[in-house]
């Protein structure tokens, strides 16, 4: 059994929409995420390379389980364009039973 505390909020930034949905798309398919959010027009500024960068990108939210992040982070290492994704674990610390329960719901019936 999957208990609520398990839910976690993955971050992963991409070039394009068409990226993102594709993406989700891999990702939800598989059950690895209950949900994935797509949030257009991130500025990222960042280092890369030893130099300064920005570039507009989208904010891929996904909702899952820890039991799914290593077959997560090994899918979207498969299906993204860039050398080093974006991948950001954030625990969920509280929030409603009834969502938390159907993130678990959904990503643990694989």
């Amino acid at each position: 059994m999957i208990s609520n505390s398990d839910a976690v909020v993955v971050l992963v930034t991409v070039p394009d929409v068409e990226v993102a949905r594709r993406l989700a798309s891999v990702v939800l398919n598989a059950r690895l995420a209950a949900c994935a959010n797509l949030l257009p027009g991130v500025e990222s500024h960042y280092w890369w390379e030893g130099q300064l960068q920005s570039a507009a990108e989208v904010l891929i939210v996904f909702k899952t389980i820890r039991p799914q992040l290593e077959e997560l982070e090994r899918t979207v290492h498969t299906h993204h364009p860039y050398q080093v994704p974006e991948f950001v674990v954030l625990p969920i610390t509280d929030g409603s039973e009834k969502y938390l329960g159907w993130i678990a719901g959904e990503t643990s019936g694989r």
